[in-house]
């Protein structure tokens, strides 16, 4: 009987075609990304344990987690908001294994989660990226409404998504990453795609940094 091994894909193995797509030009007016090789870990303080929580997060990370919508960044993890007294840790997949680090600073205080292999990272910029995303997103993605470091937990066709903004790109151009269900990344990957054809679209994958 032959050995069966698991081997790992990507959610977008099949909707990701790296290239140019869309309106031609000089330069594209999306840029979308696939961001492989991601921890996530998803961190719930237990009940009447937030400041505890919040205190081992600084510990841990320099950092305390944000206490509404919004991501802080630390040398080696992003804490990004998810709900009142929890938050998600986003890295760079590492070898030694996130989870195990952030299980131990947490351990008797808050509940974890692995959400590594469970969510995809879609990163969309360029000048023309709040244009392709208002016509799926109800969020106003303004400098002044939502600038950077803000974050927000939202739906796309019923679909939940962690949104957050992160640093601007080489560009100058504001950068806004999705966090989706595998399960839902084709789809979104298409609506995105489909919204931002009009632009020029340049779709790339990478990996965490």
């Amino acid at each position: 009987m032959a050995d069966f091994s698991w081997n790992t894909q990507s959610a977008l193995e099949k909707a990701l075609v790296p290239g140019r797509h869309g309106v031609a030009g000089t330069q594209a007016g999306v840029t979308l990304e696939e961001v492989s090789d991601i921890s996530l870990v998803q961190v719930m303080a237990r009940r009447g344990r937030a400041a505890e929580t919040a205190k081992a997060a600084k510990k841990l990370f320099g950092i305390e987690p944000p206490r509404a919508p919004g991501a802080a960044v630390a040398r080696n993890a992003t804490l990004i908001w998810s709900g009142p007294d929890q938050f998600i840790v986003f890295s760079a997949r590492q070898a030694d294994g996130q989870f195990v680090k952030v299980s131990k600073a947490f351990a008797g205080i808050a509940s974890l989660s692995d959400q590594s292999d469970g969510r995809c990272l879609i990163r969309i910029g360029g000048p023309h990226a709040r244009q392709a995303l208002a016509k799926f997103c109800s969020l106003d993605l303004d400098d002044k409404a939502f600038p950077l470091g803000a974050a927000a937990t939202t739906s796309i066709d019923h679909t939940a998504m962690s949104i957050w903004r992160g640093a601007d790109g080489t560009d100058g151009h504001a950068v806004f990453n999705m966090l989706v269900f595998t399960s839902f990344a084709d789809s979104l990957w298409h609506t995105v795609l489909d919204s931002s054809l009009e632009y020029g679209v340049q779709a790339s994958s990478a990996h965490a940094a």
